[in-house]
């Protein structure tokens, strides 16, 4: 099972941005959010985080990352078709683990290689996704793999708050997979929720205008909701084609020029 869940902030209490109380479709995003894989809640705060939390008079709010939501969608959307081109076997620990190298180390005339370095790069962190905004978020890496089924899997790894202010219920590291069908289905009805939920926010915002001491471009919100619409289709139609000969040989770099 994979699942993302959300809930907005009430729209009139998004916290506008800046001196100037600037709101934009990104800051109405406002809100909470987990993503469930393999029954692993990799987003849900402990009890201890949770009870930090400011008040919000009296109401309940759920103990997930508290965020914009759009930034898990973003990310996501952005990594989609990667995680939708199959890895090949021979390189799959390799972009699970990724690596690292310390050009110090390497002469001048061994740059040469450098296509191909950038290559094996690119296959891991083109399916990484971040949450280093959110304070001490898991570090998510996903990929697809055909055999003996059609599966994307995600591995995480948490840094740990040295001040236990911050931790959250799942395992600091874990690898958890889904079919690939589920996986497009769960993000297909993320990108659905998330943007029919803002359409009734647009929708209201026109109607009624917000207070004259914040500053939002409403003609301009209306627009990006409409084309925000389109990143999902327009993911799903990226065809990626990665070198993997060239991310082979990035990937055995730091073997062969070894000192």
């Amino acid at each position: 099972m994979v699942r993302f869940q959300f809930e907005l902030v009430p729209v009139d209490e998004v916290e506008p941005w800046g001196e100037n109380r600037n709101l934009h479709w990104f800051g109405l995003t406002e809100g909470w959010y987990c993503l469930d894989v393999g029954g692993v809640d990799l987003l849900r705060n402990s009890e201890q985080t949770t009870a930090r939390r400011s008040p919000t008079d009296g109401r309940t709010v759920p103990p997930w990352a508290e965020y914009y939501v759009v930034r898990l969608w973003e990310d996501m959307l952005q990594a989609l078709p990667y995680i939708l081109e199959p890895v090949p076997n021979d390189l799959v620990d390799f972009v699970t683990a990724g690596w690292s190298i310390d050009f110090d180390d390497i002469d001048d005339a061994e740059l040469l290689d450098n296509t191909q370095i950038d290559a094996a790069i690119d296959a891991y962190s083109d399916r990484s996704v971040d949450t280093g905004y959110l304070r001490f978020g898991p570090e998510l890496q996903w990929w697809r793999t055909l055999e003996p089924v059609d599966t994307v899997n995600v591995d995480w790894r948490f840094t740990v708050d040295p001040d236990e202010d911050v931790a959250f219920t799942a395992p600091l590291s874990g690898r958890a997979s889904v079919s690939t069908d589920k996986f497009v289905s769960a993000t297909t009805d993320f990108d659905y929720h998330l943007l029919e939920a803002m359409q009734v926010r647009v929708d209201t915002i026109a109607a009624t205008g917000v207070p004259s001491e914040i500053d939002l471009d409403i003609p301009s919100l209306i627009r990006e909701q409409t084309e925000r619409r389109t990143w999902l289709s327009q993911a799903m139609a990226h065809q990626v084609n990665t070198d993997w000969d060239a991310v082979r040989a990035g990937a055995s770099f730091p073997t062969r020029h070894s000192r």
